[in-house]
């Protein structure tokens, strides 16, 4: 195994903050530096992080419903509501990380893991793992903007699309994105001349949110987490 995926998968850190952890030369492996995140890590080899030792964890796939009001991210220090507050488990000691982000004003299906490959696969636009979100507006999407959306607009310097948009009703609307650039669908609705009133994120690949409350979570199955990782019927590979 790869150094940078033993360290992500060890919980340590994401796979894209492991590989530059090895590189600023951070990690020793059976007492020498190393900095190359692509050297194999054998059984028996010790590894450590400074001075703390990096062992692989239990791996956990966890689904939340989280409510307005959260934010996805620890490292805000004005965050006071957080996702990973909503979520405990028995095994101290686990670094759990969010697959993806909600902004504080959006709720709905959000993963947590300490997976690092996992998390990549769910998040970075090359796997092409699409995230669905049910939007209401405060006035209608005209057809012509929703045109608009679908072939992209720029926005903040970058360019942004939606994969697709269904009218729902009148001032609701179904999102499929692929990106996850930062509030994405807000600045898409935003382009049109209207703004949301609430946006929830029901389904990440062929995984749905289904029947769990707000502020409730599970465990994944091993039918869920490829659920997940389907794109367009098919199951992400490496």
């Amino acid at each position: 195994m790869r150094l940078d995926r033993f360290l992500s998968q060890a919980g340590a850190a994401s796979r894209r903050e492991s590989a530059e952890i090895v590189k600023s030369g951070r990690v020793r492996v059976n007492g020498t530096y190393v900095l190359e995140p692509g050297r194999r890590i054998l059984d028996g080899d010790i590894v450590l992080m400074g001075s703390k030792k990096v062992t692989l964890q239990r791996r956990y796939y966890i689904m939340l419903n989280k409510p307005v009001g959260y934010y996805s991210t620890a490292s805000d220090p004005h965050a006071d509501l957080l996702v990973l507050d909503l979520v405990k488990i028995p095994e101290p000691g686990v670094r759990l990380f969010t697959a993806g982000r909600l902004d504080k004003d959006s709720e709905g299906l959000i993963i947590l893991t300490n997976d690092g490959d996992y998390a990549a696969k769910l998040t970075h636009p090359r796997y092409g793992i699409h995230k669905k979100y049910k939007v209401s507006t405060e006035r209608p999407i005209g057809d012509e903007a929703m045109e608009r959306i679908r072939k992209g607009v720029y926005s903040e310097g970058e360019f942004i699309r939606a994969v697709d948009v269904k009218c729902i009703n009148r001032y609701s609307y179904l999102f499929t994105m692929a990106e996850g650039k930062k509030r994405e669908v807000r600045r898409l609705v935003a382009s049109s001349g209207t703004k949301i009133n609430r946006l929830k994120r029901i389904a990440i690949g062929g995984l749905n949110l289904g029947p769990i409350p707000p502020g409730e979570w599970r465990f994944l199955s091993p039918n869920d987490i490829k659920a997940s990782l389907k794109r367009k019927g098919e199951l992400v590979k490496e």
